[in-house]
């Protein structure tokens, strides 16, 4: 369903039924469009006040829906203030829980940023009083730009280079959760997976932002592959994968920008199934894809470390299961960003 939106959505879809749809789609948009202005501006003129945390708030979020790439984000961030003696708090709002306090993004966290604390509520102000009477002394709002209830010194918003300004439209007509222009509401704007877009097309990206006045507030970062790991724990290198026959499999918000990892790992991609964000593997699933993998003749099955965290087996159909870790790279803006971090640790209550 997903897949098929997308195709709506981006015009690939052609044909009469197609092209009514996305006049239906344009239509509904503008009702979106009001609520999300009526909001803006109730907070923008001061009619509705954020709530003081008391201690240090950073948002990371998106213009668009989908995956841009927060999760790394927020993990090197969390990192970096844990690893400067802060308690650290992650605030997120637990879409799609796989039960009452976890989902597939804190799993991730749990293992990429070990004992930094994560709440998971849609009540973020609730989660925050709370974080605080536990000692954290600075609070990491995941998925945050629109949820603007809390005050925040740091507002930072992601920008995938794959899909940056989600084909121009609005939900439902297209992928942006607010118009383009409101990306100027972000003190820092990252633009992730840079590596995967042409000179040419990033030239356009920083172009579009400067025009919305971001001149010396732009990151670059690059997700770069670093290792495969599966559900024991094991890791092997990167070389395993190189030249082999792989199947690929994700349940994530950009499954092209995993395809084209997979691509660029020098892999034989012999088959990729993608299934709808955030989704919660069946043993019927695993089935499949163990079928799919092995009428294929793969070697590896191989999918993304938040979809790992929900498939517990090692194999399947005999097809062994891996999952591609990814680091964090700051390709551009690295020294700008380490200055905007430690203006925030400044400001951290001391202990």
């Amino acid at each position: 369903m997903e897949q098929f939106a997308r195709e709506v959505m981006s015009c690939r879809k052609r044909g009469f039924a197609a092209s009514l749809l996305r006049a239906g789609l344009w239509s509904a948009q503008w009702p979106y469009r009001l609520g999300v202005a009526c909001k803006n501006v109730a907070f923008d003129f001061r009619l509705r006040e954020p709530f003081e945390v008391g201690v240090p708030v950073i948002s990371v979020g998106n213009l668009t829906t989908g995956g841009t790439g927060k999760t790394p984000i927020v993990a090197f961030l969390a990192n970096w203030f844990r690893d400067a003696g802060v308690q650290v708090g992650l605030l997120s709002r637990g879409y799609k829980s796989l039960d009452s306090s976890s989902n597939d993004e804190k799993l991730v966290l749990d293992q990429l940023c070990p004992g930094v604390p994560q709440w998971l509520n849609p009540d973020r102000i609730l989660s925050a009083k709370r974080a605080v009477v536990d000692g954290c002394n600075l609070l990491i709002l995941d998925d945050a730009f629109q949820h603007r209830r809390v005050h925040r010194e740091l507002d930072i918003v992601l920008i995938d280079a794959t899909n940056p300004w989600g084909y121009g439209h609005c939900l439902p007509r297209g992928m942006l959760r607010e118009p383009i222009a409101n990306v100027e509401r972000a003190d820092l704007v990252i633009v992730t997976r840079i590596d995967q877009v042409s000179a040419e097309e990033l030239t356009a990206i920083r172009a579009e932002l400067v025009r919305r006045n971001h001149i010396g507030t732009v990151i670059e970062v690059s997700f770069r592959p670093s290792q495969l790991i599966n559900s024991a724990g094991q890791t092997k290198p990167l070389s395993e994968v190189c030249g082999h026959r792989v199947f690929g499999s994700c349940g994530i918000g950009n499954p092209e920008s995993f395809e084209r990892t997979l691509r660029q790992l020098g892999s034989e991609l012999v088959g990729f199934e993608s299934f709808p964000d955030h989704h919660h593997f069946t043993n019927e699933d695993l089935t499949r894809l163990g079928e799919q993998a092995t009428s294929a003749n793969a070697e590896l099955l191989l999918t993304t470390h938040k979809d790992l965290v929900k498939i517990h087996n090692t194999d399947v159909q005999g097809c062994p299961v891996w999952a591609v870790q990814i680091g964090t790279e700051i390709v551009r803006g690295a020294p700008m960003l380490e200055s905007r971090l430690w203006s925030i640790l400044e400001r951290v209550p001391k202990a």
